[in-house]
């Protein structure tokens, strides 16, 4: 209802251990819910805030261009005109919109209240992580994609697919988007194009994440969802929605720093196969983590860069370390008469925009008529939006056409279409805040009695703007490298000094 905001994922060996750069905390201590709404200097101030989602699950959207204030720890608005109170203790999100009128881009993002104390003049602002990807509408550029997050050196490039649910043709016939580098880092976009799916009246389209197309029309909601507490999350993760459950870290990291959630789905009798269709992301927190994680490299981040460029046993060494320990790619468990074994993974993404991933299951080895999946997220690590089990991935044929841009200029007016058009060694480099590009494709003929559903399909890599000096922390990278769960708990850890655990649960979108 209040944001759509979908979110690209990883391929499974480079999935984001690697980093979304998020923002470098500002010193936080003793906060209480109201002074974390309260925006650090030069923040847009609360009038940006478009709607929120309390702990119960609802969702409030404000008037448009209403007033919002902060009274007495409450927040004031209206709704059809009347005013509405609400304390500001009952909140899990706040829904931000920002407008550049020069670009004519619009964007809204969802932040959890427990982390917008440590990320306010970032998050308020969506100047964070990879490119960010505008569509144009018909009316503005809307933004609409944040591709290959995690892929922060040359030897992590990779696919990536976005759903681009706001794209319109122009009057001229042709797809615009406006790629932008809006965060501290040198971005490096191999190449770009369009798969443009035409496909049956009211069928759902979602990828996977190698880039197949799945017609997933008849997924089904989870029967019955739970956390390791006997919490009811159904209503949580259901659909896509503004509800995204995002359990932030505890007060005291050594009561444990999982979560554990059952979700049991209706199965047709002979079932074999099965579809995992979720939207979840990698949570806020987690992805300022990756920041904390990369600088106990110090001056040795370089060299950890160069090992992951050109040896590929280090990128394996990543990738497993990386599946152990959950933080940005998550095991999927299905009961099997009893037992949990790992059928699938989902990787991660975020923290801004979070894509639809499907996951195909084997589920061969269930009995009866239920499916019983477990995931088991590292806390702060993860916001999770909805889940759902498609088994029937039919339906008529879809035509897949792939779209090679037309133009692609930035704003200084080059010319960069040479270096979009293949997967070879010529990059776009966006090296500086502000750096963007306008890209435009030839939009095809809708296949007569179709629909249509846009995925940009993009490869790249970038660099983040790290200051590799200092010795490294050699304690701490032992910790996270050989302890069970030494990541997540250096995260709580983190959290937990900066006062803030418990304002929040749920997640973001």
């Amino acid at each position: 209802m209040l944001h759509r905001a979908r979110r690209p994922t990883a391929s499974l060996c480079m999935v984001l251990l690697l980093v979304v750069n998020l923002v470098d905390c500002y010193h936080v201590t003793k906060m209480n819910a109201e002074t974390v709404l309260s925006p650090p200097n030069g923040a847009p101030d609360m009038d940006n805030i478009i709607g929120v989602t309390t702990k119960d699950g609802r969702e409030i959207k404000f008037d448009q261009r209403a007033k919002v204030s902060l009274r007495d720890s409450t927040i004031v608005s209206t709704i059809d005109r009347q005013t509405v109170i609400i304390p500001v203790s009952q909140l899990q999100r706040v829904w931000i919109q920002t407008t550049d009128k020069a670009r004519t881009t619009f964007a809204v993002i969802g932040v959890t209240i427990g982390v917008l104390a440590v990320a306010a003049a970032i998050a308020i602002a969506t100047k964070e992580s990879c490119p960010f990807v505008y569509s144009w509408n018909g009316t503005e550029f809307v933004f609409d994609g944040e591709p290959y997050g995690g892929a922060i050196t040359r030897g992590l490039e990779r696919d990536d697919y976005s759903h681009l649910e706001q794209l319109r043709a122009d009057s001229a016939g042709m797809y615009r988007l406006l790629v932008t580098n809006e965060v501290n880092e040198t971005q490096y976009t191999n190449s770009m194009e369009l798969m443009v799916i035409d496909h049956r009246p009211g069928a759902r389209i979602e990828m996977d994440e190698w880039g197949n197309p799945h017609d997933v029309s008849s997924a089904v909601a989870p029967a019955t969802a739970r956390d390791q507490d006997g919490r009811d999350l159904v209503k949580w993760l259901s659909a896509v929605d503004g509800k995204i459950w995002e359990p932030l870290p505890g007060i005291n990291p050594a009561s444990g720093v999982r979560q554990e959630i059952t979700l049991t789905y209706p199965k047709p009798n002979g079932a074999k196969r099965a579809s995992l269709v979720a939207r979840a992301g990698t949570g806020m927190w987690g992805s300022h983590m990756i920041r904390e994680l990369l600088q106990l490299r110090g001056g040795d981040v370089g060299a950890w860069y160069a090992a992951i460029d050109s040896d590929r046993s280090a990128q394996l060494a990543l990738r497993n370390w990386n599946i152990e320990q959950e933080l940005y790619v998550l095991k999927l468990d299905v009961d099997e008469a009893g037992r949990w074994n790992t059928r699938g993974m989902l990787p991660g993404g975020g923290p801004f925009l979070t894509e639809t991933r499907v996951v195909p299951l084997d589920i061969s080895a269930v009995t009866g008529d239920s499916l019983r999946l477990r995931i088991r997220p590292p806390s702060g690590f993860w916001a999770m939006n909805s889940f759902e089990i498609s088994y029937d991935d039919g339906g008529p044929p879809m035509s897949v056409t792939r779209v090679q841009p037309s133009t692609a200029r930035t704003s200084d007016d080059r010319d960069v279409l040479g270096d979009l058009g293949a997967i070879d060694d010529r990059y776009y480099a966006m090296p500086t805040t502000g750096d963007r590009a306008s890209v435009s494709f030839v939009a095809p003929p809708l296949k007569p009695g179709t629909e249509r559903s846009i995925f940009l399909h993009t490869r790249g890599y970038y660099r983040l703007h790290l200051p590799e000096s200092g010795p490294a922390n050699q304690t701490a990278l032992q910790r996270i490298t050989t302890e069970r769960d030494g990541a997540a708990r250096m995260a709580a850890e983190s959290f937990a000094r900066r006062g803030i655990a418990g304002l929040s649960v749920g997640g973001r979108n």
